[in-house]
């Protein structure tokens, strides 16, 4: 006989809701939570099981979500039109929750790619990257005369190279010279030209921008090699010109390029960006602690996870402190956090704008809500260490990198800091690659799975359905990136995604 899931899922004893596995109808009977439903309940929503007075707390993982605006009767659907962002007291106290890592007695490895300078790549690319905006379809051009959608055989002598890619932004002049938002852009772009992924490079300028090349290179310490060329199409003498040198430089370094071996190593050399977007009701239920399963093995084996998007962690933030391994390392993350409670203010917002329609529509209905979904994607693990934007990563375990909510903008940031390996957990669906940087992509419930499963790489819906447990899922998570970083295409890569998707942070006026 088969085991029927219960119509909604309880997380905590103490919570003052559920969530609808299935959409519920007025009148259905919760046996277990002994109330019955009032109205349409959408799956993925919260529907109370107990009274809650206006202007009292309502929690979820144990955890206060927002305050009722009125008074809420159990049955009753808890959303946005009874339940809104309140100033909550949260206990931050530094390591409180830290605990000794426990290290697997035997390391798990991978197929990797070894540089010579000892880095492990997970992919191998060559790259064009601009300076500015204006060197973009240069670039572009570049690259796409090895395209192999465009000519099958530009590559055929290259099997060990993975493509050429375009990496083009919106930025590099009409900027202060030496204001943060160009040095924000340098260190982005020295994060790119430095990664393991790329066995070569190209960077490609106008001659005129604010953002000239040779200021990168003296600020990210980069200098000319047989893996970094650099120029212009003012010095190359105009569009043509320099096409063509880009193509004659690019045909150079692929020789060298296609020499490498995938070779075992230590799954320690994953660094691994942690992403969530068009999250839902189920994300931190299902997908988002899964990878937080797979996370806590990761770490176990000496691996990096970057968790990030500051503004999506904003009111869960104390579940990070706490397991801060220092006083110093929790309050650096406080102190970003107060940066964006400024910064939001001085642009008219407040933190409270988050979230999207799409993730009210899944069933999400205040920021503090998402955020505790949000932060399950970094496991039980200590943080040990808090990052600023594009800042190369080099502690070893659970870190925190500060960005934006915004998807490509933040994993333009983790993988500026040296992520080899982006997971990113979908609710409401996604299409999203992130060049060099192979990107995984894990549903929250079965329904998107069926609906779009050409760009999921795995189902963790399998979890809310009842048929899977956290542990289970998160142990495939961890086997797949590891498979992944060994060379296993993901569904992004196949569909050619990756290029378009760099999108480094915009800080700043634009003159």
């Amino acid at each position: 006989m088969m085991n029927v899931a219960p119509p909604v899922i309880r997380i905590h004893p103490a919570d003052d809701v559920v969530i609808a596995r299935v959409q519920l109808l007025g009148g259905t009977r919760l046996e277990a939570e002994g109330v019955t439903v009032s109205g349409l309940i959408p799956p993925g929503h919260k529907v109370a099981v107990r009274a809650v007075r206006a202007g009292q707390p309502v929690r979820r993982y144990n955890q206060v979500i927002g305050l009722a605006k009125v008074d809420i009767a159990p049955g009753q659907h808890v959303h946005t039109h009874n339940l809104a962002f309140g100033d909550i007291a949260r206990d931050h106290a530094a390591g409180a929750d830290a605990r000794p890592t426990a290290y697997a007695a035997e390391q798990a490895t991978f197929q990797g790619i070894v540089r010579p300078d000892g880095r492990v790549a997970t992919r191998n690319y060559i790259g064009v990257l601009t300076s500015v905006n204006c060197s973009a379809t240069v670039a572009r051009a570049i690259a796409d005369h090895f395209r192999r959608d465009i000519h099958p055989q530009a590559l055929e002598r290259y099997p060990n190279v993975d493509g050429v890619v375009a990496l083009t932004h919106g930025a590099g002049c009409a900027t202060d010279s030496e204001g943060e938002p160009l040095q924000i852009l340098r260190r982005t772009l020295g994060g790119y030209a430095r990664h393991a992924n790329f066995g070569a490079l190209l960077m490609v300028g106008l001659g005129c921008e604010t953002n000239q090349i040779s200021g990168l290179m003296a600020q990210e310490g980069l200098q000319e090699s047989n893996r970094l060329q650099t120029f212009s199409i003012q010095d190359t003498g105009g569009t043509a010109r320099t096409v063509a040198r880009g193509i004659e430089l690019v045909e150079w370094m692929l020789e060298e390029a296609n020499r490498v071996q995938r070779q075992s190593v230590p799954a320690r050399h994953l660094v691994v960006g942690l992403q969530c977007g068009g999250s839902d009701g189920y994300s931190g239920i299902s997908a988002n602690p899964a990878l937080g399963a797979a996370v806590d093995r990761l770490v176990a084996h000496g691996g990096t996870a970057i968790l990030s998007e500051s503004p999506e962690v904003y009111g869960g933030e104390h579940l990070l402190t706490r397991r801060a391994v220092s006083q110093a390392v929790a309050d650096k993350l406080l102190a970003r956090l107060r940066w964006w409670e400024d910064y939001t203010a001085r642009n008219g917002g407040s933190m409270d704008n988050n979230p999207s329609a799409g993730n009210k529509a899944g069933g999400l209905t205040t920021i503090l809500e998402k955020s505790l979904g949000a932060v399950a994607k970094s496991g039980t693990t200590n943080l040990v260490d808090v990052y600023e934007y594009a800042q190369p990563v080099t502690a070893q375990g659970l870190v925190f990198m500060d960005t934006p909510g915004y998807d490509p903008v933040s994993a333009t940031g983790q993988v500026a800091g040296g992520a080899n390996l982006i997971c990113f957990t979908t609710g409401r669906g996604s299409a999203y690659g992130c060049a060099p940087a192979p990107s995984l992509k894990f549903s929250t419930n079965t329904a998107l799975w069926q609906r779009q499963e050409e760009d999921i790489d795995l189902n963790c819906g399998e979890i809310v359905d009842g048929s899977a447990s956290i542990d289970e899922v998160g142990e495939r998570i961890f086997r797949l990136m590891l498979e992944t970083a060994s060379g296993r295409h993901t569904k992004s890569e196949l569909h050619g995604y990756g290029q378009n998707e760099f999108v480094p942070w915009q800080l700043g006026a634009v003159m």
